[in-house]
């Protein structure tokens, strides 16, 4: 087992310190760019919700530089399957969110269509260069889109909590020492991170695919679960829960992209049946359990739905665990 130490020591110390550069990339990059008079809601929207995406993408083109595209492919998917079923179930048990924006409710049947549409795209089981091209002009737009979305309803609870949470203002070259300390530990420790979850993968011989849509997943959805129980410790709710949106679109059409563009390839198909349809369910059970069913224009997303999402995920990771055992005998 002492062979075990210094790959989950790698990982341990990859998730922190990843965490920590995520945060100070976010200070530096909103900084710098307000100084070039960028609007606040863009800064918001995009380097906000580019930075707590930021630990996924990083590892994601970390392990496909590496060839372990399935450990890739993992973080994406795991990481949605995470952030619905583990962190928004916890943060909905802890407090209930009461959901009144209306680009909130856009953007998840939104997030619908994008998980649909790479399903399709994905079909054949190659992610290719062309499909990861495809993927990543996909985001650009959908970034494009959010923009205009806020910027034409700043006055929607949404765009006001993102201004609201934005980071400290610090000062011009603050702000660049950060970026650039954020970029470099980001850089370094996603690969600490990606050595010792491949070194795990290869000594209990499991695929670098159960990696990603387990542990890796989880270390890099810590991000978002801070921002979201934060988000709902002071009413933010829309924030909370845009948190979490915003981070599963960034999660398919920017980190699945990077695998194909840095190596493109096949991928074992049960990412086909068994991962996305979890993946799916969870995202239109979290539309099911946000609209208004019951009062008037107010979703609410309360203990009994957040504890349906964290069961859910429960028995995702129990279906993934009695499916490695059978693996091995």
């Amino acid at each position: 087992m002492f062979t075990l130490l210094l790959p989950v020591l790698a990982i341990i110390i990859g998730f922190v310190l990843l965490i920590w550069s995520a945060d100070k990339f976010v200070l530096g990059a909103s900084n710098t760019a307000r100084s070039f008079s960028i609007s606040p809601l863009i800064v918001g929207v995009v380097i906000v919700g580019l930075g707590t995406s930021a630990p996924e993408m990083l590892v994601s083109a970390m392990a496909a530089a590496d060839g372990n595209t399935g450990l890739s492919i993992g973080n994406a998917i795991g990481s949605n399957i995470t952030n619905i079923g583990l962190m928004l179930g916890i943060t909905a048990m802890l407090y209930p969110l009461q959901i009144h924006s209306k680009l909130l409710k856009r953007e998840m049947p939104v997030l619908l269509a994008i998980i649909t549409l790479s399903y399709f795209i994905l079909w054949d089981r190659e992610l290719s260069f062309a499909n990861g091209l495809l993927l990543l002009t996909l985001m650009f737009l959908m970034l494009a889109f959010t923009i205009w979305e806020a910027k034409n309803q700043p006055d929607d609870a949404l765009s006001q909590e993102i201004l609201e949470e934005l980071p400290e203002q610090v000062s011009k070259g603050e702000a660049i020492k950060w970026l650039l300390i954020g970029i470099f530990i980001l850089i370094a420790s996603s690969r600490i991170l990606v050595w010792g979850a491949v070194e795990i993968a290869e000594y209990f011989q499991v695929s670098d695919l159960i990696i990603g849509l387990t542990i890796v997943a989880i270390g890099t959805s810590l991000p978002e679960l801070a921002a979201t129980i934060t988000a709902a410790r002071k009413k933010e709710y829309d924030l909370a829960l845009g948190n979490i949106i915003g981070s599963n679109i960034f999660n398919i059409l920017g980190v699945m992209a990077l695998p194909g563009l840095i190596r493109p390839g096949t991928f074992d198909s049960v990412v086909l049946t068994r991962d996305y349809p979890v993946m799916l369910g969870l995202t239109i059970a979290l539309l099911i359990f946000s609209i208004a069913w019951r009062k008037g224009t107010t979703g609410v997303l309360a203990r009994v739905e957040g504890g349906l999402l964290l069961a859910a995920y429960i028995g995702y990771m129990f279906w993934l665990y009695t499916g490695l055992i059978e693996t091995v005998v």
